[in-house]
């Protein structure tokens, strides 16, 4: 099997990835809600009728996409009117992945947007809008990218036991395929780390006060939100995977 489908290499991948989605929210959560940012066309003309934190992220992804960023199989832009890369594309050819166009960035934003900024911020407005908003474009990026990680979950599963999926994708099972691609055990470990490390982060970054983002709520936002999309993006990819 490529190497990048065993799963103790994506785990490690996935590991790594609650570090940075870990230190995103907590610095989004140093400011406050300002609901402002989430309202279109609320802060001037200048944003061409989008909100500010939905402009700043668009901006980025323009900028990322002229890097090649949304070439990489791993990498799922929340806009589609993006500029060609300026730099020579790279051949992905140990991408195991296959073809597909699962994306459910718009999902996540609203998520995002509605459930987790309400949940890890203090109600109100401190006009901190420009920062606020470059860190939820942090935010949404690094939850992105470890929610569409379950592609490489899902291929993974699929190869290691191809006989037990096929029939499920055939009959465009989804319910069956959630269930087969369901490890407890793993999802358990998961939540436990999250929350040890959001509580040693915690203890360094924020001892107290406003902003602070207790160790329950970070394994909430995994167990309500990032586990349940992750495995979304297994079952859709799956669904497709031999349909075409």
């Amino acid at each position: 099997m490529n190497e990048q489908l065993l799963l103790e290499n994506i785990r490690g991948v996935l590991n790594r990835l609650e570090e940075t989605i870990l230190f995103a929210l907590i610095e989004r959560a140093q400011f406050k809600v300002n609901s402002i940012i989430y309202k279109p066309g609320a802060l001037g003309e200048a944003l061409g009728g989008e909100s500010l934190s939905a402009y700043l992220l668009h901006e980025t992804e323009k900028l990322h996409a002229r890097m090649r960023r949304y070439t990489s199989p791993d990498e799922h832009p929340f806009y589609t009117d993006l500029p060609a890369p300026i730099l020579p594309i790279l051949r992905y050819d140990e991408n195991p992945l296959q073809p597909n166009n699962v994306n459910i960035n718009a999902e996540i934003r609203r998520i995002y947007e509605v459930e987790i900024v309400p949940l890890i911020c203090q109600e109100g407005d401190d006009q901190q809008y420009g920062s606020s908003a470059v860190c939820d474009t942090n935010c949404l990026q690094s939850i992105s990218r470890r929610v569409h990680f379950g592609k490489f979950v899902a291929e993974s599963k699929f190869r290691s036991d191809p006989l037990r999926f096929r029939p499920l994708i055939g009959r465009g099972d989804a319910l069956a395929l959630e269930e087969a691609i369901t490890d407890e055990e793993v999802e358990r470990n998961v939540l436990d780390r999250v929350e040890r490390k959001a509580r040693t982060y915690i203890q360094e970054l924020q001892p107290g006060g406003a902003g602070r983002i207790e160790p329950a709520i970070a394994r909430k936002i995994y167990s309500n939100w990032i586990i349940p999309l992750n495995k979304k993006v297994q079952v859709l990819y799956l669904l497709q995977r031999c349909t075409g």
